[in-house]
């Protein structure tokens, strides 16, 4: 499936490339005008990028946190570091929480930017210009119709346009 994904400045210029594309028979189930007044970024279903970073995070922290339990504990193995008491199990056991504790800040912070800024691809970019008031249009379907709605939107003279093809399945 392809995509075509148009940013407009404002409502009345976003409504007539709208209704341009109406008169040009494309069907209509597969284009969306967003922005203030028509369907919201939620609505359409662009990523959340906190949703993102949030999966991110936490497969990370899945891996890392045994990981740094184990690496705590033994580190208060070998170095003998009295952290509660006489260097017992305790203090072994209090390290091995330091080591999860500090896994699971690395997880977070590390996993979540990566998810932030990477997970959520454009879309981020596109809630930001949503929430400057701008308008999105965007189409969906065969290559045919994709190019048939650039030729019809680039007489709007958009502040962007860009093409994406969906990436297969297997």
């Amino acid at each position: 499936m392809e995509y075509l994904v148009a940013v407009l400045s404002d409502r009345q210029q976003a409504e007539a490339a709208y209704s341009a594309l109406a008169e040009q028979n494309l069907p209509m189930e597969q284009v969306s005008l967003l922005g203030e007044g028509h369907e919201s970024a939620d609505e359409f279903g662009l990523i959340e990028p906190n949703l993102q970073a949030k999966k991110q995070s936490s497969r990370l922290a899945y891996w890392l946190i045994p990981f740094g339990f184990a690496a705590g504990y033994a580190f208060n193995v070998l170095t003998h570091i009295a952290l509660v008491g006489n260097g017992g199990i305790f203090d072994h056991l209090f390290g091995g929480i330091l080591g999860a504790a500090s896994a699971a800040l690395g997880a977070v912070l590390v996993g979540g930017a990566v998810g932030w800024t990477t997970g959520s691809g454009d879309a981020l970019a596109y809630r930001n210009r949503l929430n400057a008031g701008k308008y999105l249009i965007v189409a969906k379907g065969t290559d045919a119709l994709v190019r048939q709605a650039t030729r019809t939107l680039r007489q709007f003279e958009p502040e962007n346009i860009q093409g994406y093809t969906e990436p297969a399945t297997s």
